[in-house]
């Protein structure tokens, strides 16, 4: 069997990104050789081997010179005595220098460094060997790609966007959509999650991506690998869990989903992840004296989540309408319940809508709503027979929203670059 060379690249510690993997091992057993360019963070490996064809190389952020500098005492001292050795040598080109560098505080300008490193490394790592394909997650690697594909080579280039770049939530700044609009002028294929992200790409640039979906791997039933979550959060057996699990971060609307908590008439909320508001969330709870009927858990790994979701009554997919991205995603957790059997109260956006509405999997509210997020849990939870149809509706509807079906798309679009790379050479 020939097999080709894939080199694809994340910006992250490639830890629990679901799509990525599910890309990777589908790829690796299909005639590719996939390396993968991640983030290396703490204990994570540096070189890590999931199979015969798909390893992963993550790259340090630090600058090992600055990194010892700054944590030397008298690192400081150093460096200004640096500069000024070199201004008495060049004097005009350290002055514009220092003029450059005036706008950064040092923890700035330490991001900035740690930011380039990354890119330069995994561009190095990129060009350390020759791959038929290069493919770029998200905006923050395609000029990385870009740079491999492209400028120094003559490879196929894959751009598979898994957000809306120019309407993001902490992504509001235009520079983002004039860089992701000269950068796919080098792209062969662009691939977006869902129609209506596939839509705005066409009203934006004037061509229609491919559509990969974000469904999950079907999930086997077995109760008997699930994780006791009554016995880890010490919850009552006769209260339902009503359970939340992805990034704790803002627009998820779960600030909305903590205020309906006191009109909810029965259950206790599980919310299993990290981000940013996480901490604010629990000052909230306690400030609102609902510590017995909230409950936090890290986040756990990718493979265990399923064994935690079993254990849920209800799962929630809030999103808040504060971008154009959020608008129209078809978020993985809404098919990670749905694979668990656990019906959904979910945001009325049109991606979720269609699934949740059409197969009967949930109920859709008004995410910014904390009245009509508690009456929907009241709805489902008060109503057992209810509740079983809808869940009965999330095992069916499992066969329409799987990886197992969706991987023969994603695969038939490496299969045309296969096709169009034959004909070029």
């Amino acid at each position: 069997m020939v097999v080709k060379k894939v080199g694809m690249f994340v910006w992250n510690y490639f830890t629990n990104d679901a799509r990525v993997t599910r890309e990777c091992i589908t790829l690796s057993e299909n005639g590719y050789n996939v390396d993968l360019f991640a983030i290396h963070q703490g204990d994570l490996a540096e070189k890590e081997r999931r199979n015969k064809y798909f390893q992963i190389y993550r790259v340090r952020k630090t600058v090992p010179f600055l990194t010892r500098l700054w944590t030397n005492k008298y690192g400081l001292i150093i460096l200004v005595f640096c500069y000024l050795v070199l201004w008495l040598w060049l004097p005009m080109a350290m002055s514009l220098l220092l003029l450059l560098l005036l706008p950064f505080s040092l923890k700035k300008g330490r991001k900035f460094l740690s930011r380039a490193s990354i890119f330069m490394r995994m561009v190095h790592l990129g060009m350390r060997s020759k791959y038929e394909v290069y493919h770029a997650n998200d905006l923050n690697t395609l000029l990385q790609a870009v740079i491999c594909a492209k400028w120094f080579g003559r490879s196929q280039l894959v751009y598979d966007s898994h957000e809306v770049q120019t309407s993001r939530m902490g992504y509001d700044n235009r520079f983002y959509g004039v860089a992701e609009q000269f950068l796919l002028r080098f792209v062969d294929v662009c691939i977006h999650e869902n129609d209506t992200r596939a839509a705005y790409i066409e009203h934006l640039y004037g061509f229609y991506p491919k559509v990969v979906h974000n469904y999950p791997v079907t999930v086997k039933d077995s109760p008997d690998d699930a994780i006791d979550l009554y016995a880890i959060l010490r919850i009552d057996r006769t209260e339902p869990i009503l359970l939340y699990q992805g990034g704790i971060q803002i627009g998820r609307g779960l600030d909305k989903l903590i205020k309906a908590v006191p009109n909810i008439k029965k259950g206790v909320i599980v919310l299993i992840g990290d981000g940013r508001i996480k901490a604010e969330l629990e000052d909230m709870v306690a400030r609102m004296e609902l510590v017995d009927r909230v409950k936090f858990l890290p986040k756990v790994a990718l493979a265990e989540l399923p064994m935690y979701t079993k254990n849920a009554y209800i799962g929630f997919q809030l999103l808040n309408n504060s971008c154009f991205n959020h608008y129209s995603a078809s978020s993985n957790k809404l098919f990670e319940y749905m694979m668990a059997g656990i019906p959904v109260i979910a945001c009325d956006f049109p991606e979720i809508k269609r699934v949740v509405e059409k197969h009967q999997t949930g109920i859709v509210v008004d995410s910014h709503s904390p009245l009509a997020i508690a009456a929907a849990v009241n709805q489902i939870v008060q109503a057992p027979s209810m509740r079983k149809v809808l869940s009965e509706n999330c095992i069916k509807a499992r066969k329409f929203f799987n990886w197992e079906q969706e991987q023969v798309v994603f695969l038939e679009i490496y299969k045309e670059l296969d096709v169009k790379a034959s004909a070029r050479s």
